[in-house]
């Protein structure tokens, strides 16, 4: 419950931040944004998963295309209490996975061509198990929300800065402080990005945990972190919208330096050190 709140209320500074940055023009562009977030909830709530899955060109897969898959997705279902997920598969040279819908009953697990094929059996059942974890706990409603609000602070923050750049005045053609000004149009963008990658980091945390309880073997997930991981490190043909780098169990971009520091994703060895810890509990 604690972090449910907690995610509530960085939702709520994003929305904050949206509507501050457009009230720096004037308050009737603060309420234009104000409606724009509510708009982008709805849209969110009702087309997240159609969205994000023909960005990724996913094709939905039947149990004739891949029964074991079905079977794994059947099994973790059940033990979730939850309906299964539709599944989804992306033609792709990277090994990683997403969730995505508004939550049970209206959800779907999209993988890659290259995590079913180089991983084994327990492997994809244990990440698998993380996405249906994101399902049960309506993370992937939640992380399309904040991405979708980070996107309006940023644009209102960038159309402040050309605003400033050509002699724009804010508050109903007053000229406000220039510098003031500026400055919130490079932090607000910031100040989301951070608040985003919260949201994001405290909810794998608690995926992978929950996964590891629907399986029972939280080693197997850590090995499938160890090499998704590794993967991402590699150039790759093909890459995903980094506008959704947030819902892949591993962050697709993680090349290391500030673009690690600043992941949405939490550090990969604290994640692998946290599912190895509860490797005894499960053990008979």
């Amino acid at each position: 419950m604690g972090s449910q709140l907690k995610t509530i209320a960085l939702l709520g500074v994003l929305s904050a931040l949206a509507i501050g940055a457009a009230s720096v023009f004037s308050p009737q562009w603060g309420i234009v944004a104000g409606a724009v977030v509510v708009v982008m909830n709805l849209v969110s709530y009702f087309y997240s998963d159609r969205i994000v899955l023909r960005m990724h060109n996913a094709r939905e897969l039947t149990a004739a295309d891949a029964p074991d898959l079905f079977a794994i997705n059947e099994e973790l279902a059940r033990a979730a209490g939850i309906p299964a997920p539709r599944l989804y598969l992306i033609e792709a040279d990277y090994a990683n996975a997403f969730a995505t819908g508004r939550g049970p009953g209206h959800a779907a697990i999209a993988v890659t061509t290259k995590l079913v094929n180089g991983l084994s059996r327990s492997e994809v059942r244990g990440v698998m198990a993380h996405e249906m974890s994101h399902v049960k706990n309506r993370d992937i409603l939640i992380a399309t929300v904040a991405a979708m609000l980070a996107a309006v602070v940023s644009m209102v923050a960038n159309m402040l800065q050309w605003s400033m750049i050509f002699g724009g005045s804010s508050r109903d053609g007053e000229r406000g402080s220039p510098i003031g000004a500026l400055a919130f149009a490079i932090l607000a963008p910031i100040a989301a990005a951070i608040v985003q990658m919260a949201i994001s980091r405290s909810r794998e945390y608690v995926a992978d945990a929950t996964g590891s309880s629907l399986t029972r073997d939280p080693e197997s997930l850590a090995s499938a972190l160890e090499r998704l991981s590794a993967d991402a490190e590699r150039p790759h043909y093909m890459e995903p919208s980094p506008a959704t780098a947030s819902l892949f169990i591993v962050n697709p971009f993680a090349n290391g330096g500030l673009v690690k520091l600043f992941s949405t994703h939490p550090p990969m060895e604290e994640r692998i050190k946290r599912l190895r810890a509860l490797v005894p509990q499960y053990r008979v």
